[in-house]
């Protein structure tokens, strides 16, 4: 596999890309500054004018610059407000590629590693790197919004069916078209615009979904629409000569309406603010979805999903509209005028909920669907970055598992090793030998991870993979935990006792162990380790063992077919230890622990016969 050489390809594709932004960016850059110092031109041109002529008691003129000097100073302002989010779109779309590169290059600790997705307790995802630093999702995850990020995550801890992957594969193979990136990358820009560390969108959609304000007042909802007119009259009137004290009493019966609904109106406000920015951003990615053409069926399904009941983004867009007007009320002084003549945070309250009875269902499926773009997105950016890497093909032959050119994917060295592993069948173990660092346990993560890869859509780092669905199973860092009081042997007790418990439900179910009973004396160990294969043997369940017990190699004779032995192996020249990490065949037949302790200082003494 050519990976260094792609990739290096790959890099350079996204430092010219960069290189090349830059250099619009900078245009947009001062022709924003330009229009902004037009925006400053407009308005002291406009106070010139208007007191020009009321200066010289031209009252009516005065009047009419003033409108006219405002419709064009709100003209600029838009003009300049376009202007700058295309300079940072520029911005960010470097961003975009600079980060590509910081990918290949392995430098990811400025990534998210999806940290609140970290389970230990999982299946696998904590053996495999899956989250957390130096991570799978650190290097697949592309986007930046919760929606996508727990899409994407949900995948990694799940395979897919395999009709579920087929039309996962197809939708990431067009969206990684070379044609494509620059809508891609679009994609992925777009929310960086915004905001995303309040709220996340589905702890407001369960809040809102129970929110009945109006329904439990509904006399609240006819003074909405007869209150404020009544106290803008009895102003007027007030100024006709009328008495004030009826404006007075309106605007005293308002102010105790806001008073007494104070903690409803603070709590519909501060639910509704903290998805504002996230609203914003979802409605201007999924402009750019429902103005995109797609050919894979999956994408097109979902694009039709977003023009069910019109379109989903300008639905949105009112909702992010709704919500920046409630806003108002930060001003004291305006919430005090709105609040105590209009009934202000009342009508954006029921406002709030018409919306919700119309478009509540849809927003559901909206980001649902826009959940799915971001996570088929960021595995589109991915396969893009890693056009080496295959599109693993499903099998249906029980276990069957066939790699050519089988990498890690987070190892980022100058000369990655690769192996050719095949395994096939149930109740097949792999029994895999080797001395201390010659890569035993790291070829387990290799075969784990890029199983999880392949079943949820993703491409492999490989140059060819098969791989039969089934449930991947590890269990490697065990550790013991004082605040349950468990050692690292009972802890990993446990992790053998889950696995017997998952292969008992009948599913298929893809081992990876290292270095099982490690906690225990050697005969115990010897006997557990045995006694463990021989009952996976007649489960359904297949997988990898590795081990530094020779005496588990004697099982391939008592197992002939089902057992088999691969090794990694080291040559010890001089002082130094060298590794070639290849799976070979067979038993290991070169072991380095006593020469390692002797490099660390402890005096080995030769056994006497």
């Amino acid at each position: 596999m050519t990976l260094n050489f792609v990739s290096k390809t790959r890099e350079e594709l996204y430092t010219s890309r960069a290189e090349a932004i830059a250099g619009e960016e900078s245009k947009a850059a001062s022709k924003s500054s330009l229009v902004s110092w037009l925006r400053v031109a407009v308005f002291v041109a406009g106070v010139a004018v208007a007191w020009y002529f009321f200066s010289n008691y031209q009252m009516a003129e005065g009047a009419i610059s003033v409108l006219l000097f405002y419709a064009l100073f709100i003209v600029v302002l838009r003009w300049h407000s376009r202007l700058d989010f295309k300079h940072q779109q520029l911005v960010l779309l470097r961003r975009v590629n600079e980060q590509e590169v910081e990918r290949l290059q392995g430098k990811l600790k400025n990534f998210d590693g999806g940290n609140a997705f970290i389970n230990d307790q999982h299946p696998y995802t904590s053996d495999l790197d899956i989250f957390g630093q130096n991570s799978l999702f650190q290097l697949m995850n592309r986007s930046v919004t919760d929606i996508g990020k727990s899409r994407l995550a949900s995948w990694f801890r799940a395979a897919a069916s395999p009709s579920e992957v087929a039309l996962r594969q197809e939708a990431v193979a067009e969206l990684a078209q070379p044609e494509q990136l620059d809508w891609l990358q679009a994609l992925l820009a777009l929310p960086m615009h915004y905001k995303h560390d309040q709220q996340p969108a589905d702890g407001f959609i369960a809040w809102f979904s129970d929110k009945t304000f109006f329904r439990q007042h509904p006399w609240v909802k006819v003074l909405l629409f007869v209150l404020p007119l009544l106290t803008l009259a009895a102003i007027a009137a007030w100024f006709y000569g009328f008495s004030g004290w009826i404006a007075v009493a309106f605007l005293l019966a308002q102010f105790w309406l806001a008073y007494k609904f104070r903690v409803e109106r603070d709590e519909y406000y501060e639910k509704s603010i903290g998805i504002y920015e996230a609203m914003r951003s979802y409605t201007k990615q999924l402009q750019h979805i429902e103005q995109h053409q797609f050919s894979a069926p999956r994408l097109q399904q979902l694009q039709q999903g977003l023009k069910r009941s019109g379109t989903s983004s300008a639905n949105l867009y009112k909702l992010a509209n709704i919500i920046d007007y409630f806003s108002w009320r930060l001003s004291t002084l305006m919430a005090f005028f709105l609040n105590t003549i209009l009934m202000w945070d009342f009508v954006w309250m029921y406002r709030l909920e018409n919306w919700r009875d119309k478009f509540l269902p849809q927003l559901k499926e909206s980001l649902d669907i826009l959940a799915e773009i971001e996570a088929l997105a960021s595995i589109a950016a991915f396969q893009h970055a890693h056009p080496e890497y295959a599109v693993p093909q499903l099998s249906q032959q029980p276990f069957e598992y066939r790699a050519v050119a089988l990498a890690h994917p987070l190892i980022f060295s100058v000369r990655p090793v690769a192996n050719d592993f095949e395994t096939q069948g149930i109740g097949h173990t792999m029994v895999i030998t080797g001395s201390n660092m010659s890569g035993k346990t790291t070829f387990l993560r290799t075969v784990g991870i890029n199983m999880v890869m392949a079943l949820m859509g993703a491409p492999a780092c490989a140059d060819r993979l098969i791989v039969a669905p089934a449930q991947v199973y590890t269990a490697m860092r065990t550790a013991d935990n004082l605040a349950e009081n468990t050692s690292s042997f009972y802890a990993e007790l446990k992790r053998l006792r889950m696995l017997l418990e998952l292969t008992e439900k009948g599913q298929p179910v893809f081992y990876l162990l290292d270095e099982i009973l490690k906690g225990t004396n050697s005969r115990d160990r010897h006997l557990g380790a045995m006694s463990l294969i021989r009952q996976l043997h007649h489960r359904n369940a297949s997988g990898l063992i590795s081990t530094h017990d020779l005496e588990l190699g004697a099982m391939e004779e008592e197992l002939p077919g089902s057992v088999q032995n691969y090794s990694f192996n080291s040559d010890i020249i001089g002082d130094e230890i060298r590794f070639d990490y290849k799976l070979t065949k067979g038993i290991c037949r070169s072991f380095n622990a006593s020469k390692l302790m002797q490099l660390m200082g402890i005096d080995i003494a030769e056994e006497k016969v």
